[in-house]
């Protein structure tokens, strides 16, 4: 699951709008549990349906609910599932992150531990170079899954590649534009998914591919290559292969992104403080926010003056369970970054800092 697919749950608006969660297992026996666990949530979730709308109405969301049930193979887990059921959609999500178990049922699909785990996860994009065919995963440490739409897996169905080339006489000279049209085409469609989710970059391939691609993509985050021919290599086994060069790749950022704050503290273009970096995000001039990994913060927002007020968890008066989360989305939806860094490492900052545009 990636950006673009919570973004496209969140545009659903429907009543009722069904959504189950919980944690799943990948290996026995804790995996043994799971079947268990799901049959009882998809139960729950059926009788609640029925007090709310009665048996009659609620039979099409049920009978969908069973089918989704149903197609879920709980041998082929990751650590978490999400099933969402409405009129309008039906699906399963499997998430690399563990979830809480609970069935949630409202106008809109329950999606906020999606978000809070997909920010507080270190997540990346891996593109696999190949002809036959070229293929991108979302990855989260060393677990990748494997996107399907959006015109990937992508072959090289063209001249050069499963179609022979004209006769020519330097055919070298016209194979190697028909593979830089191919891989200008891979470039566009990642283009679609790292717009909505602009998440760091691995290349993998052979160097005559990376060549290629390096040669026209507009991309500029590509924080890692591994070099090599891994066009059947399996995700596990890819998982492995790239995160160990990923996550010093990520390191570096986190240092970068310390350095950016340093410069932005001495131009005086920063914020601290979660308060002040809520009301600088709202105005668009967030560039980079830095947020320590386990930073957590329940509040209630003032629509009359702007302010966050904090309160302590759980407090019933809060209207965000966790505002760093919320300043994260914003930032984000405003076209900024965001780093995580060292617990510790914003102290002087309020836990929270972010650099400015203007």
């Amino acid at each position: 699951m990636n950006r673009q697919d919570i973004l496209e749950l969140q545009s659903h608006r429907s009543h009722p709008s069904l959504s189950i969660l919980l944690p799943t297992h990948r290996t026995s026996p804790d995996n043994k549990r799971d079947p268990i666990l799901l049959k009882n949530l998809a139960s729950e979730a059926t009788d609640r349906l029925v007090e709310l709308l009665g048996k009659r109405d609620a039979a099409p969301l049920i009978r969908d609910l069973e089918s989704q049930v149903a197609a879920i193979d709980l041998r082929r887990t990751l650590d978490g599932m999400a099933i969402f059921v409405s009129a309008e959609h039906a699906g399963v999500y499997l998430l690399p992150v563990p979830l809480k178990p609970r069935v949630v049922i409202d106008d809109t699909f329950a999606t906020r531990d999606l978000v809070f785990a997909m920010n507080r996860s270190p997540r990346y994009w891996v593109l696999a170079l190949s002809e036959q065919p070229t293929r991108l995963f979302e990855g989260v440490r060393g677990t990748l899954v494997e996107v399907r739409g959006g015109g990937f897996p992508m072959v090289h169905t063209g001249p050069g590649g499963s179609e022979a080339l004209p006769e020519m006489t330097d055919k070298s000279k016209i194979e190697a534009e028909y593979h830089r049209q191919f891989f200008r085409r891979v470039d566009q469609a990642l283009a679609a998914y790292t717009k909505a989710d602009p998440l760091p970059l691995c290349v993998v391939g052979v160097e005559r591919w990376l060549a290629y691609f390096q040669n026209v993509t507009d991309h500029k985050n590509i924080v890692a290559t591994v070099t090599g021919n891994h066009d059947q290599t399996p995700p596990h086994e890819l998982g492995k292969l790239v995160w160990p060069v990923v996550a010093e790749a990520l390191s570096v950022r986190r240092q970068r992104a310390l350095d950016a704050l340093d410069a932005a503290v001495g131009a005086q273009r920063f914020a601290s403080g979660l308060d002040e970096a809520w009301r600088r995000a709202q105005e668009g001039r967030g560039e980079l926010l830095l947020v320590e990994q386990d930073y957590h913060q329940a509040a209630r927002y003032d629509e009359a003056t702007g302010q966050l007020h904090l309160l302590p968890a759980g407090d019933p008066a809060a209207t965000m369970v966790d505002a760093v989360d919320d300043l994260i989305e914003l930032v984000l939806a405003k076209q900024g970054e965001v780093a995580f860094v060292d617990d510790g490492a914003l102290e002087g900052h309020g836990r929270v800092a972010l650099t400015l545009r203007y």
